[in-house]
């Protein structure tokens, strides 16, 4: 395990509006603001997007299970954000459900609002933390040594 304390930065709370890209105004907001390090809280409803459901196979690297939803899910879920290669680098897990099915993964792409999906955006300051391609693994993960 590797781990890196922060300090509370600034808080900011946000709405998503219906046809609205929930990933794409995340990254907006943090750009616009400065944010480099986050933890965000959502909660709401998409109207469509994909979510990975986990890998075709527990195997390293894994090759992701690729879920594609429409027709208007409810949603809650938890993101984090470190700089990347291509500014906010942002790891967004949530479950959707509409009726009695259900989804819980990451979602990926574009993940479209139907109606709203409010946000709660938590800085956190002074964390030495990027997201970097981990060799092994294949993802992008936390880099604690930078």
């Amino acid at each position: 395990m590797r781990y890196a304390s922060a300090r509370m930065g600034r808080i900011f709370v946000a709405r998503v509006d219906h046809g609205e890209d929930l990933l794409g105004e995340l990254r907006t907001i943090l750009c616009k603001e400065v944010v480099t390090h986050a933890v965000m809280l959502f909660l709401g409803a998409l109207k469509e997007g994909s979510v990975v459901t986990g890998p075709e196979e527990p195997v390293i690297p894994p090759v992701p299970h690729m879920v594609k939803f429409g027709g208007g899910w409810e949603v809650v879920g938890v993101a984090t954000a470190y700089p990347g290669e291509d500014g906010p680098a942002i790891h967004l897990h949530g479950s959707i459900g509409r009726g009695d099915h259900v989804l819980t993964g990451c979602l990926r792409d574009r993940a479209e609002a139907y109606l709203v999906v409010e946000v709660v955006i938590f800085e956190l300051a002074d964390l030495p933390v990027q997201r970097n391609r981990d060799e092994r693994t294949g993802l992008v993960l936390p880099d604690f040594d930078v």
